[in-house]
């Protein structure tokens, strides 16, 4: 394993086109503070900017905690972050037209991931450390895992823009229950729940999550698994399926004349390994990013 950068509440590793985020607090059960958010978002901007790299891990240390959520040590004023301004901490809010959350700040830079990310979830996963979880494209769990939104028991709210992610990986009903309550739930429960793909010993977490991540890496091209990635996402909130259609339409016209796509058909047809040449770096499409067109039209942009 190669360290990406040096962090100082995170580890960010690679091992040939895969990276592995590990949150490393030990000492505090691998609890969010300010400094784990920003350090979080760099991270993603170093895996977005290296072409070699086509998917990313995101585990916690040990195998207690993949993260106790919010850092409690500052004790009641631990949420109030103008009485906390003086700390640094203050840095989990920006002012725009309200001040943003820290959670969210970080489940956003996620969902803007170039690459597929694979949560790996080792132990107690609670408030943020679960919220964090929700923008990950695939996420497995050890045998050891909880989960807790336990946010209305902590006499604030789900964060982390929870309440647009959540009800779309699981349901409202479920989101709500899971919500309501903030009760702490086995892995078995997330399972049932939809919010994990499987359960797998302890031992094995890492390696079912880097076979997952190298199954994708070794055999698509990495243009078409980051179109992917965000024509499903961002499709979640379209209005109608026309929507999908004209971006699906304006990507395959492109992504059909491009040299991906020619060796795609002849490695198939020659029965052999496919090495596409497209980087993510120089070759998405021209319409990219089309959610900042709000009236994107390929059609009549061929005319």
């Amino acid at each position: 394993m190669q360290t990406v950068k040096d962090y100082e509440t995170i580890k960010l590793e690679k091992d040939g086109a895969v990276a592995v985020l590990t949150l490393h607090r030990p000492e505090k059960m691998n609890a969010f503070t300010g400094q784990m958010m920003y350090e979080m978002m760099d991270a993603f901007d170093q895996t977005d900017a290296d072409d070699d790299i086509r998917a990313v891990i995101v585990t916690g240390h040990g195998d207690r905690a993949f993260c106790a959520g919010a850092d409690l040590s500052s004790g009641a004023e631990t949420f109030d972050y103008d009485a906390r301004a003086e700390t640094g901490e203050a840095g989990r809010t920006e002012d725009i037209d309200i001040k943003r959350d820290g959670g969210g700040r970080l489940t956003l830079r996620i969902f803007d991931s170039l690459k597929p990310v694979i949560g790996a979830i080792n132990g107690a996963a609670v408030g943020v450390g679960v919220t964090m979880q929700l923008p990950m494209d695939i996420r497995i769990a050890s045998e050891n895992a909880r989960f807790g939104f336990v946010f209305n028991r902590r006499g604030i709210n789900p964060e982390a823009a929870s309440s647009w992610f959540l009800p779309r990986l699981v349901g409202i009903s479920k989101a709500l229950e899971w919500c309501y309550s903030g009760r702490v739930f086995p892995a078995q429960e997330a399972l049932d729940g939809g919010l994990v793909r499987s359960i797998h010993p302890q031992a094995e977490l890492l390696d079912v999550a880097r076979e997952m991540a190298h199954e994708i890496a070794d055999n698509t091209a990495a243009v078409s698994t980051t179109l992917t990635r965000h024509m499903m996402w961002r499709m979640l909130g379209a209005p109608h399926p026309m929507d999908a259609h004209i971006v699906d339409s304006a990507a395959i016209y492109e992504r059909g004349q491009s040299a991906d796509a020619k060796e795609g058909v002849m490695s198939f047809l020659e029965k052999r390994k496919p090495d596409y040449p497209v980087k993510v770096s120089d070759g998405l499409p021209s319409f990219w990013p089309w959610w900042d067109e709000p009236e994107f039209d390929w059609i009549s942009k061929q005319s």
